[in-house]
């Protein structure tokens, strides 16, 4: 049986994949399959198109197409309805829910400030990939805003940082207390800033390090990275780390290609026996990251 995937879902610290059935219709039928490190994750493209996952993945009511290459999964409409209830995109001023501001580490150099609603207390981080984090405080949603805005304005630290410069140094992190070392300052230098909001609860520096619940102890560089899926194409390999929505998997030529889970969504898939796993390896497009080799196929 073909399943259409919903992309990679972090749930109670570890990774899994989220399936829908339904005949390769989005639908309220949902089961996760959970990856651990060292398995081998094979799969083969079985649909003809890759499908808008819809609003809060609930399904697309126009089945619209998308493009392989969108990390988005979304067609427009669906897209915009998403963001009309969107803490990122500020349209949830009257959220009276609390929210929680943190500091994340993704390598050296790369730290972020950002909010997350207190409730879905590291499940934000795990999903960003940050290696290292610490919080800075609690309090109502507007309160977290202005306490993001003033670390950005005060001490240039962004709220965002692209996915291809956290992957490219998961290989070589620095060491646990380092990693803390950066967050540390930074915590430091925020709590002496003025202006802080009063109803903001400030938080002691703590921090939190995900290097083990990603796998990326001894994690081989990455020689690829998966730039989209395409019809009755596979991807096979060992997984060696997960980290955000990137799977890093080792494939048979002792290669090793990075999988951003985000491009699988809206994609009827189905498994690869083993019979004709362990050969099938990655025969979707797959851009070299290797120096001085142009993309192409692995």
């Amino acid at each position: 049986m073909s399943w259409l995937c919903g992309g990679l879902r972090w749930t109670a610290g570890r990774p899994a994949l989220a399936w829908y059935g339904g005949g390769g219709r989005l639908e309220h039928v949902e089961r996760v399959s959970e990856l651990t490190y060292g398995d081998d994750v094979a799969f083969r493209v079985t649909g003809a198109e890759r499908l808008c996952v819809g609003v809060r993945r609930g399904g697309c009511p126009l089945r619209s197409v998308v493009p392989r290459r969108s990390s988005g999964g979304q067609c427009p409409e669906c897209a915009r309805l998403e963001r009309s209830r969107s803490v990122a995109a500020d349209t949830m001023a009257d959220d009276p829910r609390p929210y929680a501001v943190y500091l994340a580490w993704f390598g050296p150099g790369m730290v972020k400030v950002g909010i997350t609603a207190d409730e879905r207390g590291s499940a934000r981080l795990l999903e960003q990939g940050a290696v290292a984090f610490t919080w800075l405080g609690r309090g109502p949603l507007m309160a977290a805003r202005r306490t993001e805005e003033l670390l950005r304005a005060a001490l240039g630290v962004p709220d965002r940082i692209p996915y291809k410069e956290k992957r490219a140094v998961r290989s070589s992190l620095p060491g646990r207390a380092e990693r803390a070392r950066e967050i540390e300052e930074l915590h430091r230098r925020a709590g002496a800033l003025a202006g802080w909001p009063e109803s903001l609860a400030r938080a002691p520096f703590e921090a939190v390090d995900h290097a083990g619940v990603f796998g990326l102890e001894g994690l081989r560089p990455m020689t690829g990275v998966v730039t989209e899926l395409a019809p009755d194409g596979t991807v096979v390999g060992r997984l060696l780390a997960a980290a955000g929505p990137d799977l890093h998997l080792g494939t048979g030529d002792g290669a090793v290609v990075v999988l951003d889970t985000r491009l699988m969504s809206g994609w009827e898939l189905a498994g690869v026996g083993p019979e004709g796993g362990a050969t099938a390896g990655v025969t979707v497009p797959v851009k070299s990251v290797e120096r001085g080799v142009q993309g192409g196929l692995f």
